[in-house]
């Protein structure tokens, strides 16, 4: 029952909301590649601090389970016990850190991909977005490889705005 009506809403919205012009997606489309590439970032960065972290368990349990045996070999039961404690400890560490692994490898798969399509969206609507106005120059494609992404997209934003606040002032002054 709330799905029809919930669709209902939407279908008036969408009919009540103009189409979007091709500029303003562009803007649009280009604000969420710079924002899903610097979410990317911060991803690598967190996987990176969880690798260092997932290095670092393994080493203590290197070593807990070293002592142990030294210890069990020098016949010292209470530090048999103690390190059998931390090697149990160490190990269910080292198995949340490796599941969090998977989980961040696989949010960041997804954002990935999400971004490519972004990309390809926003290659299309440069390719096929609009005739620009007369007098304005036609922009290139984005460059998606490029590692200057968002000063790219950047001024190409402010080159749209621009030709369109010209358009503005001379439609006002009659030419």
């Amino acid at each position: 029952m709330f799905e029809r009506l919930r669709a209902a809403v939407n279908a008036a919205l969408d009919a009540a909301t103009p189409p979007p012009d091709w500029r303003d997606l562009r803007g649009q489309l280009q604000r969420a590649a710079v924002e899903g590439r610097a979410a990317a970032l911060q991803l690598k960065d967190a996987l990176s601090r969880t690798d260092r972290e997932l290095t670092i368990e393994r080493r203590h349990l290197e070593d807990a389970e070293r002592r142990g045996a030294l210890a069990g070999d020098a016949g010292d039961q209470e530090t048999v016990d103690i390190a059998n404690t931390f090697t149990v400890r160490h190990r269910e560490r080292i198995a949340v850190l490796e599941q969090k692994r998977s989980a961040q490898q696989a949010e960041l798969a997804l954002l990935e991909r999400d971004v490519d399509e972004i990309i390809v969206k926003l290659r299309d609507v440069e390719l096929r977005g609009g005739v620009p106005a007369e007098g304005s120059r036609i922009q290139p494609p984005v460059d998606v490889d490029e590692s200057a992404l968002g000063a790219q997209l950047d001024r190409h934003t402010r080159e749209a705005d621009a030709d369109a606040r010209l358009r503005e002032l001379k439609n006002r002054m009659g030419r």
